[in-house]
């Protein structure tokens, strides 16, 4: 089959290659081996992205998505992007004495661990393409492909082992970093199979690619803080540095924990349960038919302990809490109580009242369920942006607090947990889209992921005040402006196939536009750090807003980090 110009050149692939060279041009002499390295990871991944949308054996083998592009590209540089534009940010705080030379060595090894990750990744999905082509006639173009995509990681390889080699503020010699990297790169490879296989047309591998990076990365940063610990208790060699969790504060713990333990919380379940009904196996049948009021009880006994004793247990570990970690939250909270609470009520009161309103909406009117969904992007910006202004240390424990709402509702929705799991799964349903699945409902976990992630990423020094926003703008701005208008008055398309419109991309972009140049003063009155020029803002506005426009995937996720890493430089 061959491959023409028209199918290589992409609308999504030209906005990943403007994303990528601005960030490749904005980067010091120092960072010159972590831009290769970059540069080899997307060249890598455009050229496996070709060789997986030839042949249409990957996409069904793992059952992705339908009706949507396989995304590898985007998916395979987004979050070593994000890592690459925090180390151009940490280096010009370096430069004025703002941050710490461990710091930068703590990103550094964030970003070769997420481009690890993606890169084992593109090797493992290479392997099953070469592999199925062998017992077919291999065509001299899937040769060369081969070929290029090997010497690539090979020379990935080089610059990881160079860059790594320079950093001496870890406490791990070179080694133990490449054997910290290839951790990552399996774990990555395993995890990915798993999601794919375990919830069937949920994701593209873009996507599961994307979601597959950050859990490993997110996992593999709380488990280098546990063996820190360690093995300052039990071995006086300093092995594992502690400054590899520089600057952790107590809220980013608690969040980490708790959402990581309610991660690990199936696989905990799954164990109790296998005990249960061995138990079960000598019963009468009348006792077997109470299974799942037990199977209920189980559930949530084992929730509550293992999320109030198990995981807040680890977290003291790690962190030395002198209380309770969940008493250090209402300790917290209630440190300003007049504030904190009445937001709190806030919130409440618009979730409540917003949410009863649309779930009417969805069930008797005909509006589309596209519009619907973009109501909840209003909200958010209801929500979160008065928040992040006036409490933004508040808000970073609320979103923490909210997700884990969500995964535990999930749990309970997709193991039909009674009373909860139907009814749960019934309302639920009144809102999802073509993206999602009776397996696995992701768009509430992407809205409030795409909001939280840029500002709990931008805690810490932060030279572009509007870096925080990039989720609040780019998705409860743009991306519903674009769709409202798009659908409304939108008439000239981008492409044949494709529902975006011009002048829903025009209307995204000049909102986001048009919101920063109110915010701005705004947050200059406040005493943020201004020091990002409009010409880079409207760049960055343009590949954020021209990116909504071409992909298929599922923009809640990517736009808002993509956006972020460019607002970072």
């Amino acid at each position: 089959m061959k491959t023409t110009t028209t199918s290589l050149v992409t609308g999504e692939r030209v906005v990943v290659a403007v994303v990528v060279s601005r960030i490749l041009l904005s980067l010091p002499f120092s960072l010159i081996s972590h831009g290769f390295s970059l540069f080899l990871l997307c060249f890598s991944a455009f050229l496996v992205e070709i060789r997986a949308e030839s042949s249409p054996f990957l996409l069904s083998r793992f059952s992705a998505r339908r009706g949507a592009s396989s995304g590898i590209l985007l998916g395979a540089v987004t979050l070593p992007s994000v890592m690459m534009s925090k180390l151009v940010q940490l280096t010009r705080a370096i430069s004025i004495h703002e941050a710490e030379q461990d710091e930068l060595a703590h990103v550094t090894m964030q970003y070769w661990a997420a481009s690890a990750s993606c890169c084992a990744i593109l090797i493992y999905l290479s392997v099953i393409m070469s592999q199925t082509r062998k017992a077919k006639s291999s065509s001299s173009s899937s040769v060369w492909l081969t070929m290029v995509s090997l010497s690539g990681t090979v020379l990935y390889g080089v610059a990881c082992f160079v860059s790594l080699s320079m950093i001496s503020h870890t406490g791990l010699n070179t080694s133990l970093k490449m054997l910290w990297m290839l951790f990552h790169g399996l774990a990555a490879v395993e995890l990915i199979r798993h999601l794919l296989c375990t919830f069937p047309f949920c994701a593209s591998i873009g996507e599961a690619l994307l979601v597959t990076s950050g859990l490993v990365l997110y996992f593999g940063d709380f488990l280098a803080c546990t063996i820190a610990k360690i093995f300052e208790k039990l071995i006086p060699v300093d092995l594992v540095s502690i400054s590899y969790g520089i600057k952790r504060t107590e809220t980013g713990i608690i969040v980490q924990g708790l959402l990581l333990g309610l991660l690990l919380f199936p696989m905990v379940f799954r164990f109790i349960m296998h005990i249960y009904k061995i138990t079960l196996r000598n019963r009468d049948a009348r006792q077997r038919n109470c299974s799942d009021t037990a199977k209920s009880v189980l559930f949530f006994v084992a929730l509550l302990f293992f999320m109030i004793v198990t995981v807040p247990s680890w977290m003291q570990f790690v962190h030395n809490f002198d209380q309770h970690p969940f008493l250090w939250v209402l300790t917290f909270v209630f440190s300003e109580p007049q504030k904190r609470l009445s937001l709190c009520i806030y919130w409440i009161l618009l979730i409540v009242v917003s949410v009863s309103r649309f779930y009417n909406i969805s069930r008797s009117s005909k509006v589309e369920r596209i519009l619907l969904r973009k109501y909840y992007h209003l909200m958010a910006v209801l929500m979160f942006l008065p928040a992040l202004v006036l409490q933004p240390k508040f808000l970073d424990l609320a979103f923490g607090a909210a997700l884990a709402v969500f995964v535990a509702l999930e749990i309970i929705r997709i193991w039909r947990i009674k009373p909860l799991g139907e009814p749960l799964h019934q309302f639920m349903n009144a809102f999802t889209d073509h993206r999602d699945s009776e397996h696995l409902i992701v768009s509430h976990f992407s809205l409030l992921l795409g909001c939280a992630l840029p500002i709990w990423m931008s805690s810490g020094f932060n030279d572009r005040a509007l870096s925080p926003f990039a989720g609040i703008l780019s998705l409860g701005i743009g991306d519903t402006m674009a769709s409202m208008v798009g659908h409304k008055y939108g008439v000239l398309r981008w492409s044949k196939t494709g529902k975006k419109t011009v002048e829903g991309t025009a209307a995204g972009i000049t909102s986001m536009m048009a919101v920063c140049f109110v915010l701005v003063p705004v947050l200059a009155s406040m005493g943020y750090i201004l020091s990002q020029g409009w010409w880079s803002l409207l760049v960055a506005v343009t590949a954020t807003g021209m990116l909504e426009a071409y992909t298929a995937q599922l923009d809640n996720a990517f736009i808002p980090l993509v956006f972020y890493s460019l607002l970072c430089l």
